[in-house]
């Protein structure tokens, strides 16, 4: 287990031009383009995770508890182990404190949530990503000093719930009440110039994309006329954008 990092920096060094030796920065073996991360929790969510990206050409070292889950996906990985990562010292020995990433995907035992980030964090990993099945557990992660938390169910459990009870074809929502929103546009939009029908002054919303039936997605501009059918993606305030979508 000890050789796990030089195993992958030798993989690495395969597939990359040799260049990139120079980029590894004062923290030691991580580098600003370092795709090697580990993935902590092989249920659902960090399996599914640790899989696409492999998918994406990155390193994954998956770690759980349990050698089922560990056995499972042993083959798909660049490299998998059963570890108690609640233990700082177990962490260390594998080398996850020289990676640039780690995801935290441990749901349902809070306890451990905390204290593998806790231990993630000491270890100086700069980009820790958690997963949280509360909205009071993600406060915890995030004063604790989590660089991203993720609420995977509530966050998909509310983007269901606007496609369900709206009009919209795909819904986004970011930081602030900000969200893009995919949907046909409505009929008073249609057939002037986007700059003549002031969709920004009437709705509050802005036009950035177009899908015309057979063609592919398009900027939009103030000169672009959008059609009856078109489909687009708008963005602005979320109930402005539900507004403007609830009018289609």
């Amino acid at each position: 287990m000890s050789n796990y990092l030089h195993s992958l920096n030798r993989r690495r060094l395969r597939k990359r031009s040799g260049d990139q030796a120079g980029q590894a920065d004062q923290r030691g073996s991580r580098s600003p383009h370092d795709q090697r991360i580990a993935v902590i929790g092989l249920g659902r969510f960090g399996g599914s995770l640790a899989t696409e990206l492999m998918r994406r050409d990155w390193d994954v070292l998956g770690l759980d508890e349990s050698a089922r889950l560990v056995q499972r996906y042993a083959d798909a990985l660049t490299h998998a182990a059963v570890a108690d990562c609640t233990d700082p010292e177990a962490l260390r020995q594998l080398g996850v404190h020289e990676l640039s990433s780690a995801v935290v995907g441990i749901g349902t035992d809070m306890e451990a949530s905390i204290l593998v980030t806790s231990n993630l964090l000491e270890a100086g990993v700069p980009n820790i990503w958690a997963k949280a099945v509360s909205r009071q557990h993600g406060k915890i992660l995030e004063r604790l000093g989590a660089h991203h938390v993720v609420l995977p169910e509530h966050e998909m459990g509310e983007r269901v719930a606007h496609l369900v009870t709206g009009r919209m074809l795909d819904f986004i929502e970011f930081d602030d009440d900000y969200a893009l929103v995919k949907t046909v546009v409505p009929e008073s939009a249609t057939g002037v110039p986007l700059g003549e029908s002031r969709v920004r002054t009437r709705h509050g919303v802005t036009v950035v994309g177009i899908k015309r039936p057979g063609h592919a997605f398009t900027y939009a501009t103030a000169e672009t006329v959008v059609e009856k059918g078109d489909v687009v993606v708008v963005t602005g305030r979320t109930r402005a954008v539900e507004a403007f979508a609830n009018l289609a």
